[in-house]
């Protein structure tokens, strides 16, 4: 699978980005919700890992923003 995980914590993100990839899967990462509705219009992802509370745009709003473009 091909997988975004979008949260502002690198820490977080790098722990399920070396989880996933261990498990097969290839990953990528964005440290903020704008970085990462970016991210995911410009990909083709089978599933996206995003935290909620995050700056400038919370995961939410990500969602929010991906279904009304139709992603």
């Amino acid at each position: 699978m091909k997988i975004l995980v979008i949260d502002d914590e690198r820490a977080i993100r790098n722990t399920l980005k070396e989880i996933l990839e261990y498990e097969g899967h290839t990953v990528s990462v964005a440290e903020d919700g704008k970085a990462g509705f970016e991210a995911a219009m410009a990909g083709n992802f089978d599933a996206i890992f995003c935290d909620i509370k995050m700056p400038e745009m919370d995961g939410e709003e990500v969602l929010k923003k991906l279904v009304e473009d139709g992603c």
